[in-house]
């Protein structure tokens, strides 16, 4: 589930005064942006400014006019332009694009901001709106709109998935551009302040355009790692516990108290590191590196909290309690000066207790003093462990005196203190800063996230069966269903060691049972859940809860299956009530159980359609068993950012789930470009924590109605005929793979370097083997985006014909599930361009493929035009609700299009190129002047061909801006 880009903020919610004030704004915004920008590109390339001028030009009037001629004379003009021109103006455009994108950023938090100081009507989609109408329209007492707050959880889970485009360094450049912006609007500034503003956003931009747009080598997992934990040292840390005092004074509206201090509404989790699916570069000393990273932050982020602290906890009254543990605290420091009790730092007690605080006149500053001072030992233990990569993480913590391994020792302290100065009546020195950092701690304690660990199902099934086959027990892999959960229920209740010590490993097997040792040696507060992709059965579940106990892994990682294909999705019930059917592992799970289903591999696997009700279904019967046996369900959902991959609007996203499967519980994926739209900007990070706090309190307090027994039906039969069709497409027509590789850049999106994994999980060339990133993304890059529509036509067609349209408008009018996902499609329908799919066809596709892309974008045409009808909407975003949006695309259009023809330009000379004609006789009498060749020698191949790539590279960034989604 995303905030997406462009459904974040629904204006059905905003009055017309305020959306018409917010498109003025943003087209004022990009007017700007663009202006300067056109004068930095002025100055560094006269020769080419004046060409980028007419482009945009021309591809506005075509936006607008939508004629052939118009169109023509863009092809040409783009045609017509040196390799080191289309370089210059791919990358303008792209900037542009980039550009644009802060500006809906910057109207969006503005539009928050305005809200919060009452100055435009309050979106009803906010915490604050979602309390009210718990108590004053659904007549849930307040009392247990306080209690069920309380006991809330939302993580949000940070993917490595690699969809996010643009390189963290231009992230950066945009960050202050956007913050200057925000100083331009908000701030009363002299001319001169104004003049110095403008001149800061004009040298970023400037830097912004000097930057190498390109990654030049893969990321790491590790550089994965450190880029998501920006997003906490940025906007997370600081910004939650501003937002769960909007939840305080939230719930003193309904006159209940604040949240209690170990309440932890919404906590972070992390894949960066951890997931191994496919990835052969995450290894167990990877997971180390990741662990330990986090810890690092999370140790410098709490000691900067708590240093701030001591100097606002400057007074002296203080309870008896506190005053008795300043005293002991003094004493021991005093022993501690005397005798060295470090046994990884020397000399650390000199730098530790350089300043000493009076027990009688400063005792909080003392109790402080003694965190502060355990979390630089804490910290110098965590850098000597990543010098020293062999020592035991938890056994170096706890073998320290001084470091923290364990949160509650600190945070018992920093209670004390809260309780404090509640016994001396300071309760609101108490309920200021103090009750900020305790929140902190609690949320983000020694961790900041927890690791989830993430591995295939047959990886783990390799490895068990090596075991079995070395000890003579015969082939695990080869066993059925029951054998196998014979053999593993017996072995987990068994004392005696399973693993030997000798086993022979493949390099495989290998790395599976040094993920789980590497696991033993870390600290359980760094872990979240493993997660296994591809889980079809139970036995999948209890191979992994075996292997941590055979590793030593002493407190268990819950495990949590992820079911993703369709078959799987309809098996996932008979394989949960299967494992709590076992008594011992309904007593192992404590009554909590967590399933993850994946929005991805469903749709790749039949369509978005039926891969959308079946992950409708599972959510139903997983939670249905779990309550059968007493067991509380929390689904876990790997969303994408694009809808192909189940995105939507986070508010949306949690209410149109189906009925009483939400529970105060809700794990969702944060993946790549997401990352920087949920959390980017501070007054956008603060709404990504309402909307899934108010959504997740309303599904779980006042559930929507059960869907009609007919609406059901309905889409029964709907998701059957559109998987039919999906499929006899995709999987049917033995011409669809090579049309797909030669209509879209799915061959080359590897050049862009934006993660660490490979785009297939094996080398086979099929849509199986292919990740379902790269399958949207490719899709998404020609702007045909055919996964998500595909098979929807034929759906609605069938039931129109069966005589059900009335049903269908009923379904869509009633049903918020059936809405967002037709609302949802009309977004993706006026994202794409079937007219620049016609280029892409004309230049890349063989003729007797062609019948094909006709007989698609018929499809196209009619699925459109079916899915229209059901809304009863006269034309795409026709409605006063979507104007907003509307104008986004307007707005980004004329510097997408230039970006498609460029990039078809390229793919075309490439192709030619791979299949042995030599760059200059596809590119003839260009003279490369030094100018040009510095330009175009950053690749590592002939500077004509570099020039050539590097093109291809900046116009899928720049289209994935424009659409802003990837994969």
């Amino acid at each position: 589930m995303d905030i997406s880009a462009d459904k974040g903020i629904s204006m059905g919610d905003m009055p017309q005064f305020s959306m018409e004030v917010n498109q003025a704004l943003l087209k004022e915004d990009d007017d700007l942006l663009r202006q300067i920008f056109s004068q930095v590109f002025r100055h560094h390339h006269p020769d080419v400014a004046n060409k980028v001028d007419v482009i945009f030009s021309l591809a506005q009037a075509w936006s607008l006019s939508e004629s052939d001629g118009d169109f023509e004379m863009l092809e040409k003009r783009l045609e017509a332009l040196k390799p080191d021109e289309r370089i210059l103006v791919a990358s303008a455009f792209s900037q542009l694009l980039n550009l644009h994108n802060l500006t809906e950023e910057i109207v969006t938090a503005r539009l928050e901001k305005a809200q919060r100081l009452g100055e435009v009507e309050q979106s009803t989609r906010s915490t604050n709106k979602s309390l009210q109408r718990l108590v004053n329209v659904n007549d849930v007492s307040p009392e247990e709109v306080h209690k069920a707050l309380c006991n809330q959880n939302v993580e949000l889970v940070f993917t490595a998935h690699p969809t996010q485009a643009t390189r963290q360094s231009l992230l950066k450049k945009y960050s202050k551009i956007r913050s200057e912006m925000g100083r331009l609007h908000n701030t009363r500034m002299s001319p001169y302040e104004r003049i110095e503003c403008l001149e800061e956003i004009r040298s970023q931009i400037e830097a912004a355009w000097r930057t190498d747009e390109i990654r030049r080598k893969k990321p790491t997992p590790q550089d994965e790692s450190r880029q998501g934990l920006t997003y906490f040292h940025e906007t997370i840390y600081n910004g939650l516990p501003k937002f769960l005092r909007r939840i305080d004074t939230a719930l003193s509206n309904i006159g209940q108290p604040r949240l209690p201090l170990d309440a932890t509404p919404f906590t972070f989790g992390s894949w960066m590191g951890g997931d191994r699916d496919g990835n052969p570069f995450v290894t167990p000393q990877t997971t180390r590196d990741v662990v330990i990273g986090a810890r690092i932050s999370a140790t410098d982020l709490l000691m900067n909290q708590i240093e701030t602290l001591m100097f606002e906890l400057s007074v002296w009254r203080a309870s008896p309690e506190l005053k008795a543990k300043a005293a002991e605290i003094s004493a021991k420091q005093e022993r501690e000066n005397q005798v060295d009790t470090s046994s990884f730092i020397e000399g650390q007690k000199k730098a530790v207790h350089e300043i000493k605080f009076s027990c009688s006149s400063e005792p909080f500053r003392v109790v402080l003093s003694e965190i502060r001072d355990r979390l630089r030992v804490t910290r110098d233990v965590l850098h000597f462990a990543t010098n020293h990569p062999t020592i035991s993480l938890t056994e170096a913590l706890r073998e320290e005196p001084l470091a923290y391994s364990d949160p509650e020792e600190l945070l018992d302290l920093l209670k004390l203190c809260y309780r404090s100065l509640h016994d001396t009546n300071d309760e609101s020195m108490a309920n200021s800063k103090l009750l900020d950092v305790i929140r902190q701690a609690r949320t983000f304690g020694l961790h900041l996230c927890k690791l989830d660990i993430r591995q295939e199902s047959t990886k783990h099934e390799e490895a068990m069966d090596a075991i079995t086959k070395h000890l003579g027990l015969g082939s695990f892999k080869e066993w059925d269903e029951e054998k196998r959960m014979e053999f593993l229920l017996r072995e987990l209740d068994n004392k005696r060691p399973l693993l030997p010590h000798d086993l022979p490993m493949s390099e495989e097997v290998a790395d599976v049972i040094n993920t789980f040792k590497m696991l033993a040696q870390l600290p359980f507060d760094s872990l979240g859940a493993y997660i296994i992709s591809m889980a079809h059965t139970a036995s999948d579940v209890l191979v992994v809860v075996l292997l941590q106990k055979e590793c030593g892994v002493t407190s268990y990682l819950r495990v949590a299956p992820l079911f993703e294909t369709l078959d799987d999705l309809e098996y996932a019930e008979t394989a949960m009530r299967q494992l709590f059917s076992s008594s011992w592992y309904l007593n192992h799970i404590g009554g909590k159980q967590e399933c993850m289903i994946g929005y991805s591999d469903s749709g790749k696997d039949a369509g978005r359609m039926a891969a959308a009700w079946g992950l409708y279904e599972v959510q139903e019967k997983l939670v249905k068993a779990a309550d059968e046996f007493g067991v509380h369900m929390t689904l876990f959902h790997g969303r994408g950012g694009t809808v192909g991959r189940g995105g939507a609007p986070a508010h949306l996203a949690v209410l149109s789930q189906p009925p009483k499967t939400i529970k105060g519980t809700l794990r969702v994926t944060v993946q790549g470009e997401v990352m920087e739209q949920q959390f980017g900007e501070k007054e956008i990070a603060f709404r990504t924590m309402d909307l899934y706090t108010g959504a997740v309190l309303e599904a779980t307090l006042a559930p929507i109605s059960e869907p009609k027994p007919e609406w059901r039906e309905t889409m029964k039969k709907m998701s059957e005929v559109s998987c039919e069709a999906y499929r006899s497409v995709v999987r049917g027509n033995e011409k669809f793979i090579d049309f797909f590789q030669s209509l879209t850049p799915v061959s080359e999106l590897g050049k862009m370097n934006i993660g660490s994994r490979p785009a297939k999980r094996r080398a086979a060339g099929s849509i199986d083997t292919l990740r379902a990133i790269p399958w949207i993304f490719a899709w998404t890059q020609i702007r045909f985006h055919l996964p998500v529509w595909l098979g929807l036509g034929e759906a609605l067609k069938k039931i129109v014909e069966d005589g059900g349209e009335k049903i269908l408008s009923e379904m869509y009018q009633k049903w918020t599930f059936f809405r967002v996902t037709l609302d949802m499609l009309e977004m993706v329908f006026a994202k794409a361009d079937p007219r620049i799919v016609k280029v892409y066809e004309r230049h890349l596709v063989n003729k007797d493929l062609r019948n094909l892309a006709d007989d698609l974008l018929d499809r196209f045409y009619q699925t459109e035009s079916a899915m229209l009808q059901v809304m009863k909407h006269p034309g795409l975003l026709s409605s006063q609700s979507t104007a907003f949006l509307q104008q986004k695309l307007q707005l980004r259009a004329p510097y997408v299009a230039p970006l498609n023809i460029l990039q078809v330009y390229c793919l075309k000379i490439l192709r030619s190129v791979e299949n042995g004609t030599p760059i200059q006789e596809v590119i003839p009498d260009y003279e490369l002047t030094d100018k040009a060749l510095a330009l175009m020698s950053r690749g590592q191949n002939d500077p004509l061909v570099a020039a050539v790539e590097d093109t291809m590279i900046i116009t899928m960034k720049g289209i994935a801006a424009g659409m802003q989604n990837t994969g």
